[in-house]
């Protein structure tokens, strides 16, 4: 034991150590403040009234529906960035990270000049009487335009990183490129996309900009939990304070599900 531990401190230095308590109280401090704010006496009262379990219920479901839609199209473009070469590449990969640094609005707005009635694609879509925006189908779009990143950069590293032998190894014994895809590389960078795919879920659950901006807020259709708490915040700030820590509950169990079980190895 005092082995191991004497090698988690090698190479690191002590004067490191007060920065980051800093930065872990910078994350901790605002977050467990939200405890004492609650109003115990009525909590239950406060995350249970129609309007927020609606909410609740919708963020639940197009958050999981994103993390699918995220898996089916983010696994391709993981792979087609980290093992093809091709002219455009870098472009490419700019392009999948740009929703991680831009103002969600902004992808909102972007998504709006796309599907609106009157975007891109959307003057096309509406005369067949699709209409996607301010619908269900917008906020699992907004969600998916700024979860989709958190996947495909998670799974490409682990692809540019993972061994190449034994896929060569199968190779060479007669597998097909699809077989080698499923029986070797994939379980190979099986722990990295469950990462990237509960980092995509708990980003979907979270995200408010793009969604208010292109499916609206509508209860039942469109409103999350995140536009549900922003809501409260005029009325009744009890009420956001609840749904805030239900949220942040919600989140953190999800995220220390996948990342909990790792730092135990």
């Amino acid at each position: 034991m005092a082995l191991r531990k004497a090698d988690t401190r090698a190479g690191v230095p002590g004067w490191l150590v007060a920065p980051a308590v800093v930065a872990a109280a910078f994350i901790l401090i605002p977050i467990v403040s939200l405890v004492p704010s609650v109003d115990w006496g009525n909590f239950v009262g406060l995350v249970t009234s129609e309007s927020s379990r609606a909410a609740l219920v919708l963020s639940l479901e197009t958050a999981l529906a994103t993390t699918i839609l995220c898996l089916v199209v983010g696994v391709p473009l993981a792979v087609v960035l980290a093992r093809l070469e091709f002219r455009g590449r870098r472009a490419l990969r700019t392009a999948v990270l740009l929703p991680l640094v831009l103002p969600p609005v902004v992808g909102g707005i972007a998504l709006l000049q796309a599907f609106g009635r009157r975007g891109l694609l959307g003057r096309y879509l509406d005369p067949l009487g699709i209409q996607i925006a301010f619908t269900t189908v917008a906020v699992v779009m907004s969600q998916m335009f700024v979860s989709l990143p958190f996947l495909v950069i998670s799974l490409e590293g682990a692809l540019r990183s993972s061994e190449r032998d034994l896929e060569t190894m199968a190779a060479t014994l007669g597998a097909n490129p699809t077989r080698v895809f499923t029986r070797v590389v994939m379980p190979s960078v099986a722990p990295s996309l469950a990462s990237g795919a509960v980092l995509a879920f708990a980003r979907a659950l979270g995200e408010f900009g793009a969604t208010l901006t292109f499916a609206g807020s509508l209860q039942g259709r469109t409103r999350t939990l995140p536009l549900e708490i922003y809501l409260q915040r005029e009325v009744d700030p009890d009420a956001a304070v609840a749904l805030s820590l239900v949220l942040v509950v919600v989140a953190a169990a999800v995220v220390a599900s996948v990342y909990g079980r790792e730092l135990s190895r």
